[in-house]
């Protein structure tokens, strides 16, 4: 009885948990306009996420106990919660894009709020990258990850409960939910660091951190008043402590994700009444408009990094997402729509439901049309039909061979005679050309994006072992040439200025140990210099900001002086054939385009497949000789 009535005391409204929604909120939001000024704020998502399993347990558990849960009221209920602010959200943005937007920008936008609406947008961003990546900020609706994430688990968590409480008894369930979570953070902890993308967005990685807060309904801790406030006190220093020591370059959600969601379940479990902190005035305003803030503040976040707007502006920012989610939160989350329908068929007539099949039909069809292509001019039509093209002409396919643990792909050839292409996505845009040449030697491409062969370079999003591990596939196959690149060199180097001399000493003493190690085992050793790059090249950028269609030489090479001092210091270039593409792409200046309005890069450093084929000439000394 007295474990019933904690239970019933924890549902009424929660003014700590509404003052912990403040807390995500605002770093969030803060992390979002200026990752410096809380380089941790992005877990203010996993404090969300505590939250709602905590509220949804409660919610399915109470009418599993009563025996009156119904599924379709759950979800009807959570429709109307969630449905309507976001709807009209997008609403807005498809008026905004009407007129602002490029048909690129247009087009996307009509892709995800179809897939913001349909509650899949965390797999269909997982799929176009990872969400620290500076394209991020030109995707109008990628917050909404969190919310399909969030109604996934809805639809899961109660089927699966419902279940099984027809089986075992709510006793056995409640340690079956318990069982979940413990594998479910092991899982995270594993998977995170395999795969960090599909990790940071997908259900399965994310599940144990809601079933935690699920925990902390059915096993509420009875504490004392002393108690109660060093609990809070934990759980605050946990929450605050991710915000501030933990950034983009960890691994996340992972293991570390323990220090947010055990904060936000302590805080929980505290269940403090009256608490400065979490029950004052200002806490309680933005944890009741949390919701409409979340949404609201990242459309702006995107519009003053697509409209490259003054810093001032991120002020100004901040606080039209906090009066946006408030006129949001009054006249759209606080209106009362229909839960309770008579007949199952009835439910698809709920307002909700209406709005997103309205919307997402609209949004289908800007998609289908090219984000509405037909607004511009003939020649504008041509220009954004072949960005579009461009954006998404990326030829490198998956690994079809394995050795010594090395990811291989492999084109075969008409000889026993090898080559071996090593480095990061700017030795995969070779390939097109390569798979085409007809070379008489088998190739054998060993990549990994955005990674450098030296040991001592780190890529704080995943594990660059595939080609720092060189030695493996070296010692396996006797190669005729070796080929690499030194476009990544410079990446992820420390802001310090005396760290990133040490690092860039370490690079060069590590990369003489490559190029002496390919030496010594192949006949020749290509080393390709980086090609000309550019916000000119990125079709987005060049359409968005009408960029100019064309760079100098002298342009092109300055963004490469690090890579020309490097040289100048490295012990074992003599004897290296190196290619420097600058001099076969450029003439007097370095084109973004041909006479057709064909863009010759899928972004700003990449080349598009179509290019690749015909363009990468310099390759035929390595590859038909």
């Amino acid at each position: 009885m007295k474990n019933k009535n904690q239970k019933d005391i924890q549902m009424k409204f929660r003014k700590d948990i509404n003052g912990i929604r403040a807390i995500a909120v605002i770093a969030v939001v803060i992390f979002h306009f200026n990752a410096d000024w809380l380089p941790g704020g992005f877990a203010g998502v996993d404090v969300f996420f505590v939250i709602s399993g905590f509220l949804m347990t409660g919610i399915i558990f109470r009418g599993i106990e009563h025996k009156n849960f119904s599924l379709f009221k759950f979800y009807i209920s959570r429709a109307n919660r969630i449905i309507p602010a976001l709807a009209f959200l997008c609403f807005v943005l498809l008026i905004f894009g009407w007129f602002y937007l490029t048909p690129i920008d247009y087009k996307a936008l009509g892709k995800h709020i179809v897939s913001s609406l349909g509650f899949f947008s965390n797999i269909v961003y997982w799929r176009e990258s990872g969400y620290f990546d500076a394209s991020s900020h030109s995707k109008w609706l990628i917050h909404t990850w969190s919310l399909s994430t969030e109604w996934q688990f809805y639809i899961i968590y109660p089927v699966v409960l419902v279940i099984m409480q027809k089986f075992i008894s709510i006793e056995l369930l409640k340690r079956t939910v318990l069982i979940g979570t413990i594998l479910g953070l092991i899982f995270c902890s594993i998977a995170t660091y395999k795969w960090p993308d599909p990790a940071y967005y997908l259900l399965p990685t994310r599940i144990w951190e809601m079933t935690i807060g699920g925990l902390a309904y059915l096993y509420p801790f009875s504490l004392k008043e002393r108690n109660k406030k060093l609990f809070e006190a934990i759980g605050l220093f946990l929450i605050i402590f991710s915000y501030m020591f933990f950034s983009d370059k960890n691994f996340w959600p992972g293991y570390l994700s323990i220090f947010p969601v055990i904060g936000t379940f302590c805080i929980i479990q505290a269940q403090r009444k009256v608490s400065f902190v979490t029950g004052n005035f200002i806490f309680q305003k933005l944890g009741t408009c949390s919701y409409s803030i979340y949404l609201w503040h990242w459309p702006i976040t995107v519009a003053i990094y697509t409209f490259s707007l003054d810093d001032i502006y991120v002020f100004l920012g901040i606080a039209l997402s906090i009066l946006l989610g408030s006129l949001s939160y009054r006249y759209i989350e606080k209106f009362k729509f229909k839960n309770d329908f008579i007949k199952i068929s009835s439910y698809l007539r709920s307002k909700p439901i209406l709005m997103v099949v309205g919307i997402s039909f609209i949004s289908g069809l800007i998609f289908i049309s090219n984000g509405a292509i037909f607004r511009l001019s003939k020649n504008l039509q041509e220009m954004n039909r072949s960005a579009i093209s461009a954006i998404d002409d990326w030829d490198y396919p998956k690994y079809n061979l394995k050795i010594e643990g090395t990811d291989v792909r492999f084109i075969k050839g008409t000889t026993k005679k090898n080559i071996l292409f090593i480095g990061a996505s700017h030795i995969e845009q070779t390939y097109p050309y390569s798979s085409s040449s007809q070379s008489k030697y088998n190739i054998y491409y060993v990549t990994k994006n955005g990674c450098f062969l030296t040991k001592s370079y780190k890529n704080p999003h995943w594990s660059c072992s595939n080609i720092q591990n060189y030695k493996n596939i070296i010692n396996t196959i006797k190669f005729e040439k070796i080929v690499t690149s030194m476009f990544a060199f410079d990446g992820y180097l420390s802001k310090n200025s005396s760290i990133k001399k040490e690092q860039i000493k370490q690079r060069i003493i590590e990369y003489n140990e490559f190029l002496y190690f390919a030496k010594s085992n192949s006949n020749k050793v290509f080393m390709i210099l980086g090609e000309p790059k550019g916000l000119e090249f990125d079709p987005l950028q060049s359409i968005r900001h009408n960029l100019r269609k064309f760079i100098t030489q002298e342009e092109a090479r300055e963004n490469y002086q690090l890579h020309y001092d490097a040289l100048g210091k490295l012990d074992q270039i003599n004897n290296i054939n190196i290619l420097d593409p600058i001099d076969y792409l450029c003439e007097k200046v370095c084109k973004v385009m041909d006479n057709n309005f064909n863009y010759y890069y899928k972004d700003s450093t990449h080349m598009r497949s179509q290019y690749a084929k015909k363009a990468l000439s310099y390759l035929d000394n390595i590859l038909l000789e």
